[in-house]
């Protein structure tokens, strides 16, 4: 691994989270497996030779518990998922070289290999842990088979993770209150031998690694907790049947934890691509390090990549990653995407509506930065695909090569002015520095940006008011501009842009070409373009719209609804507090009105924003967890509600002096109806 700007002379590996083998593909898992294609091509276009691979997440307690409702077994249940996986991802123009699986022979030996050469170099050790039990089912639970209290924030949690709460990974015996998803009746803890990965004795490692390692912000900061603060051990053993036995002595009814053959997948998938191309070594890459490893993962799984995983791979002799790169959840028209209230767009339901994949890429890839949240509705989506690929791509490609091929019968016989060849060596410099930032959303943008500047150049001289000397020029201009603008476009909208290229009379696909064709002079010869994109008129935003929010409403119905909430609500509300406080109490809190001067988020917290807030008296620093929430550049100058009395804090190292109110998970900031100066008292 280095750490020099892509290309490099060693071969790239790109990774995508595996997708767990339990259900449906959504928009939210799409975004993942589309950035991490997005970045694999846009490498190729630098040069870079990169391979894209994964495979589906095939073990573990989920699947073992869905299985068993449906009355199958566990490998029949999650093949079918994978089968289905392996359709619809290339619908999507998610083209991997390589799609596995973690329970095929491969993955399986090669997960033997990795813990026989932890206890090899005395990375395994053995403990007596609480494992919750049920005495009616006369079984063990492990991880979702129990369910019950956090210890650390007090929220509902599942046996491995509070995923109702504060997110933290859980360790079998942790879960308080446990409760048996089997029987719905209370567990017991019995004492149980387990295997566990000397995690405390690689914290060094860790924290060097986390130092060298690239990708986003929050993939960097986020393990920083654990990393720098007591670090258990991992427990790698589980009480089940479905999932790869454990290769050593004293464990023979035991499976491997899921976390720890799904990664090893990502090593696997690169074998078998190896094996059946010959294109490199595959232990060059992992074991020596000759390679550029880049795991594109949801947020959700920063601990397991960048703790978990460095970790087994040291343990193991491995080589680490060079880069962790983690995107942000999708959100349904401001709301969190929920599965059980079919508050989703489901893949395949995308696809039935007729829409094109390209759009949906191009959406998921420049809608945010990585690892921001993408606020996904149909209205936001119609916007970008009308106002950036239609109106800009789409009507300076066709208006270009129209114009070139009535007048010139293709490509016409001058050459490309310095102004526009000077633009596009901007654009491909620009477009390189942005996928060594990992920054997919400049690196789209940049090339739209080089259709809109094309856009203005064919308006500004006009050539259509010119005679055919005259007019040469401006359209050899024009349509070396296309030709960049489909180049750079392509690891965004791949089909959209081949067409591009067949268009021009290209012979190669511009999935062929590389940044460096940008400026290579187009064919000579080719006939009249066809529309690229359609726009997504108001009247079908308006049906696709209706038809999500109605399926919202029938999964509520189902669920049974009792109406104590209005129709136009989902939102499940707190209970009223049955302590009350004094008049006087209340009276002791300073609260003030306050407008924001300055928003900008906190680097390595995913979450937290400094404001700086003018409360009349003084303008003071607040931290507010509305970094996700709200767009920080709109806010200066916005009117809020402030507790300017509250004890001092420090979050992320970052001083807060009072808190700003907001309401409810969306963090709605309070605000006043009238124009209350900054510092009026609120009472």
């Amino acid at each position: 691994m280095t750490h020099e700007d892509f290309p490099t002379d060693d071969p790239a590996v790109v990774t995508a989270g595996l997708p767990y083998a339990n259900g449906d593909l959504h928009v939210g898992h799409l975004r993942s497996y589309v950035n991490a294609d997005v970045f694999t091509r846009g490498l190729r276009k630098l040069g870079q030779q990169a391979v894209y691979v994964c495979g589906s997440d095939m073990h573990g307690t989920p699947i073992a518990v869905e299985a068993a409702k449906e009355g199958v077994s566990p490998e029949e249940f999650a093949l079918r998922h994978h089968e289905q996986y392996q359709e619809t991802f290339p619908e999507f123009n998610v083209d991997f070289d390589q799609y596995g699986h973690t329970h095929d022979e491969t993955n399986t030996e090669l997960t033997r290999e990795f813990v026989r050469a932890w206890e090899a170099n005395g990375y395994v050790h053995e403990k007596e842990i609480d494992v919750a039990y049920d005495p009616e089912a006369d079984q063990w639970l492990p991880d979702r088979f129990v369910e019950g209290t956090c210890p650390y924030c007090g929220e509902h949690a599942r046996g491995d993770e509070c995923d109702e709460g504060c997110q933290r990974h859980l360790e079998p015996g942790e879960i308080e209150d446990p409760v048996s998803t089997i029987t719905g009746n209370p567990a017991e803890y019995r004492k149980r031998e387990h295997k566990f990965l000397r995690l405390s004795d690689l914290q060094e490692h860790l924290q060097g690694f986390i130092n060298r390692m690239e990708g986003t912000s929050n993939a960097k900061h986020q393990p920083l907790e654990w990393i720098e603060g007591d670090l258990q051990d991992l427990c790698i053993t589980r009480d089940m049947d479905w999932g790869i036995d454990y290769p050593g002595e004293g464990a023979e009814d035991l499976v491997l934890y899921v976390w720890v053959d799904a990664p090893i997948e990502y090593v696997s998938a690169t074998k078998q691509y190896c094996e059946r191309t010959g294109d490199f070594d595959w232990e060059s890459v992992w074991k020596d390090g000759d390679g550029e490893v880049v795991h594109v993962i949801g947020r959700d799984i920063i601990q397991h990549h960048t703790v978990y995983w460095p970790a087994m791979l040291e343990a193991a002799d491995y080589a680490e990653p060079r880069a962790v790169c983690a995107v942000g959840f999708v959100n349904i028209d401001g709301k969190g995407l929920s599965t059980s209230k079919n508050r989703a767009i489901w893949a395949r339901e995308y696809l039935d509506e007729g829409l094109h994949p390209d759009l949906l890429r191009y959406y998921m890839a420049t809608a945010s930065g990585f690892e921001r949240d993408v606020n996904f509705s149909w209205e936001r989506f119609a916007q970008r695909v009308n106002s950036e690929l239609a109106d800009v791509v789409g009507n300076f490609v066709y208006r270009a090569l129209l114009f070139a091929s009535r007048n010139f019968g293709g490509t016409p016989d001058a050459a490309v002015s310095d102004e526009v060849e000077t633009e596009i060596a901007q654009a491909m410099d620009d477009y390189e520095d942005a996928l060594n930032d990992y920054d997919l959303r400049s690196a789209g943008e940049r090339a739209v940006a080089l259709a809109r500047f094309g856009n203005e150049y064919i308006q500004h001289n006009e050539p259509w008011k010119l005679d055919d000397d005259e007019a040469a020029p401006v359209i050899r201009d024009c349509v070396q501009l296309v030709k960049a603008v489909a180049v750079l476009l392509q690891p965004f909208t791949p089909e959209k842009a081949d067409e591009a290229y067949r268009q021009l009379g290209e012979p190669d696909t511009a999935a062929d070409a590389t940044v460096g064709d940008c400026l290579q002079a187009p064919p000579a010869e080719f006939g009249e373009p066809e529309e690229l994109f359609e726009k997504v008129e108001d009247e079908r935003v308006a049906e696709l719209d209706e038809a999500l929010q109605a399926k919202i409403e029938a999964a509520s119905s189902d669920e049974g609804d009792d109406g104590d909430v209005s129709e136009e609500s989902d939102v499940e509300l707190e209970p009223l507090a049955d302590e009350r406080v004094s008049f006087e109490d209340f009276q002791e809190l300073d609260i003030r009105v306050g407008e924001v001067v300055a928003a900008e988020g906190i680097e390595g917290a995913d979450d937290l924003a400094r404001l700086e807030v003018d409360i009349g008296h003084e303008v003071r620093q607040v931290v507010a967890g509305i970094k996700q929430l709200h767009d920080l550049d709109a806010l200066p100058g916005t009117r809020v509600v402030v507790v300017a009395n509250l004890e001092q804090a420090e979050l992320f190292g970052v001083e807060s002096n009072g808190m700003v109110l907001a309401a409810g998970e969306d963090a709605d900031l309070l605000t006043t109806h009238g124009d209350s100066e900054p510092g009026t008292k609120v009472k």
